[in-house]
């Protein structure tokens, strides 16, 4: 069993930035993809970075440039620098785990609020 605890959200002005933690328990994270996705009001849930055991990273071209994904194996916890951000990006921000089944593991989101 895994568990993701979010935190970092929050409301900032346009052109601010906001840096999103992600907490994972258990052992083996270091072995494990990680993948921030986001979910703005009455729209699908989307995928804004990923980062893959080997630290391989992607984003979507929405945030690309602005957002930066990564990881600290030492403590279990991954990232998301947000810069530059605008209204568009605001959105509830889930974590996502995959373990080495390929089995998903989902954090409860927090919110960010992109407003002036």
């Amino acid at each position: 069993q895994v568990q993701l605890v979010e935190s970092g959200g929050g409301l900032v002005q346009p052109g601010g930035s906001l840096r999103l933690s992600c907490a994972a328990s258990g052992s083996g994270f270091a072995m494990y993809d990680m993948g921030w996705y986001r979910q703005a009001p009455g729209k699908q849930r989307e995928l804004a970075a990923t980062i893959t055991r080997s630290h391989t990273t992607t984003y979507a071209d929405s945030v690309k440039g602005r957002f930066t994904i990564s990881r600290d194996n030492a403590k279990n916890t991954v990232y998301l620098q947000m810069n530059s951000l605008k209204p568009e990006d605001t959105a509830v921000y889930y974590c996502k785990l995959t373990d080495v089944l390929l089995r998903a593991y989902w954090g409860q989101g927090t919110q960010v609020t992109v407003s002036s």
